[in-house]
């Protein structure tokens, strides 16, 4: 599996906008600048994100994108799967039943294929570890200057 380089992109913005809050909403061409993307690549990705309730649009001269609820309430599971849709890194098409192995395998056949039992249970544990980890744990877990060099930094570039 492999999963676009826009859940990143929009993780680190979902970040950077939740330390920039008090900001208010932060414009389009500042984030792709802040970040040196192209601004449509970066748009199209948030806007997936605002489509999904992560973020919300502001329209006009003073819009932008904000967090449309608190950062302890999106996990990174919400981001992936806004971007992602909903993922299936593993689909078992029983392959272990065609060719010349899978003759004559009759009852053999009728419990569940331990290879997709164990890809199962190895996606189950990916979404949960996903599921319960959240903007705020971000946050918390970066080095303690990256906030204040990101306000300080966009104070700069805002004004």
């Amino acid at each position: 599996m492999h999963m676009g380089e826009g859940v990143e992109w929009s993780l680190h913005s979902c970040l950077t906008l939740a330390w920039l809050r008090d900001a208010g909403p932060v414009p389009i061409r500042r984030l792709a600048d802040w970040f040196d993307l192209p601004q449509e690549y970066l748009k199209k990705r948030l806007q997936a994100l605002t489509r999904a309730g992560i973020l919300a649009s502001t329209p006009g001269a003073r819009g932008g994108f904000s967090l449309a609820r608190a950062p302890e309430r999106i996990t990174l599971m919400d981001v992936v799967t806004a971007l992602e849709g909903p993922l299936e890194p593993f689909v078992c098409t029983e392959i272990r039943q065609q060719g010349y192995g899978g003759r004559g395998g009759g009852r053999e056949f009728a419990r569940p294929c331990g290879v997709a039992t164990a890809m199962r249970r190895a996606e189950l544990a990916w979404r949960r570890e996903l599921a319960g980890q959240t903007v705020a744990d971000l946050m918390a877990a970066a080095p303690a200057a990256s906030a204040e060099r990101t306000r300080r930094r966009y104070a700069r570039l805002a004004g």
